[in-house]
């Protein structure tokens, strides 16, 4: 079963995820997703484990529990969707070319 987190602390890594939930069975795979540019913690992650029952046990009492200093969710983690052609970027950078500056459309 894979697992959602969020609401992690920044200070949280792997290691911490996987001692965390070490009590509901075997881990997979333990993973806090990571800022690419700043390299910090996005505050959430994912937990893996080998046994769905066990999963669904570590939902129901870690969902709401503090952990290091916040409230952490925690869900069954949904499929990712494929993001087609840029995803829902809501028309960025349509076109348009270089319209210059202050009145630019002025003729001299």
């Amino acid at each position: 079963m894979n697992i959602y987190i969020s609401n992690l602390s920044y200070g949280v890594d792997d290691a911490d995820l996987s001692t965390l939930f070490a009590e509901y069975g075997e881990i997979v795979s333990a993973k806090v997703i990571m800022d690419r540019e700043s390299g910090r913690s996005r505050g959430f992650g994912f937990v893996e484990l080998a046994d769905d029952t066990l999963g669904q046990k570590a939902i129901d009492e870690l969902n709401g529990a503090e952990y290091d200093g916040k409230v952490i969710n925690v869900n069954v983690a949904k499929p990712r969707e494929e993001r087609s052609n840029g995803g829902n970027r809501g028309g960025y950078n349509r076109g348009g070319g270089n319209r210059g500056g202050y009145n630019s459309n002025r003729r001299y």
